[in-house]
This record gives C-alpha cells, structure tokens and sequence, in this order.
C-alpha cells in the first residue's frame, strides 16, 4: 500500500496523528541531544569543580564560567556569586536557600516539553478511537439491507479498513511517545538526586572555607 493510499484508507484522523508522530520526533531529538550532552560532560566538570573549590575557589568559579551551558554549573555559579555578593560572606543556611532557589530555576529546563508528551500520549488513543468510530459510520452508511453489491461492500471494507487503522496510528504514537517521555524522566530524576548530591557536597566545602577564613561562622 503506497503513502498516500494508507492515509486515505485511514481517515481524517490520520494527519494530526501524523503531526503528532512528527512533533514527538523533532522534540525527541532535541532532548535527546540535550540529555546526551548533559550525561557526557557534567561528573567530570562537577568533580573537576568541587576538587578546586576546595584550594581555590576563585578557579572553581572559572570553571564553573566554562561550563555555564550545563544547568548544574549555572546553579553553583548562581549561588557561589550570591555568597561574594555582600559585605560579608553568606552564612551556610543563606547559602543553601540560594542553592535551592538556583536548583528551582533550573528544574522547568530539565522538565522542558513533558506537559507536550504528556498530551500526545493521552490524546492519540481518543483520536484513534475517534477514527475508528467514523470508520463504522462509515461502514454502517454503506450497507443496505436487501442490496449488497460491490459499490456496498466496497463501501463496508473501506469503513471499516479506516477504523482499524486509525485505532492502529493512534496507540502506536501513544505508545512510542509513551516510551520516549518515560525515558526522559529517567533522566530527570537522575539529574535532580545528582544536583541534590552535588549541592549537599559543596555546602559542606562551603562551610569548611569559613571556618578556614573566619574561625568560625555565625549563622543568620
């Protein structure tokens, strides 16, 4: 069955199945490149980070300057900056609110197009059983008692070819999105416990250069 016979055979409902499908693979691959970056490059510049803020925070932040494209790095270099910004340096408590606060700027990035998937995978099984409600329609207008012919039973396969079809488009881009937007949530909850851990071992370097620089550090 060539293209353009199959999208005829399967009914309106085809096209926004088909922008459908077409809209989960462009989004698809722009996360998928964004994740891939994201898993590829940020331990090493993490560990890289936290090794240096150790003896020199001042090469930490240009590391951290670097790298600001990952979203990790964009969080400490927010938060490390805030600490530098007043008279004094933040007390740890201040510092982890402005950690926190960097950490809940960044999340909508990493939940980017999930409400879109979320759409796609519950609407394409209602536009596939839309197609296959007017495939029976269809099915049903075609016969008449009495008189089946070929035009009528051409007209009973064609309806009913359309209602399976459609059922058949709809769950397999409900599906296929399904497994993709499930993956990518994966990859965000692996990101939020990798920043929760990363956050929690730069507070405590935070704390260790105060007590370093200061003797001690009074919390406000």
């Amino acid at each position: 069955m060539q293209l353009g016979e199959f999208f005829a055979a399967s009914g309106i409902v085809a096209y926004p199945l088909l922008g459908f499908s077409i809209l989960t693979l462009a989004l698809s691959g722009e996360r998928l490149i964004f994740w891939s970056r994201i898993n590829r490059a940020q331990a090493r510049v993490i560990t890289q980070v936290l090794n240096e803020y150790q003896s020199n925070p001042e090469r930490a932040l240009k590391t951290l300057r670097q790298h600001c494209d990952l979203p990790i790095c964009r969080i400490f270099l927010h938060a490390l900056t805030a600490a530098k910004r007043g008279l004094k340096p933040l007390s740890p408590v201040r510092f982890r609110v402005a950690l926190e606060s960097s950490a809940q700027r960044e999340l909508p990035g990493l939940r980017r197009f999930s409400s879109v998937f979320d759409t796609i995978v519950t609407t394409s099984p209602l536009l596939g059983l839309l197609g296959t409600v007017l495939g029976l329609i269809r099915a049903f207008a075609s016969l008449s008692l009495g008189n089946l012919g070929s035009a009528e039973t051409l007209g009973v396969t064609g309806g009913v070819s359309e209602a399976l079809i459609s059922t058949v488009m709809g769950l397999v881009v409900a599906i296929v999105t399904l497994v993709l937007a499930n993956l990518f949530r994966s990859f965000y909850r692996r990101q939020v416990a990798f920043v929760q851990e990363s956050m929690g071992q730069l507070e405590l370097f935070y704390a260790e250069q105060l007590e370093h620089f200061e003797g001690q550090y009074v919390p406000t």
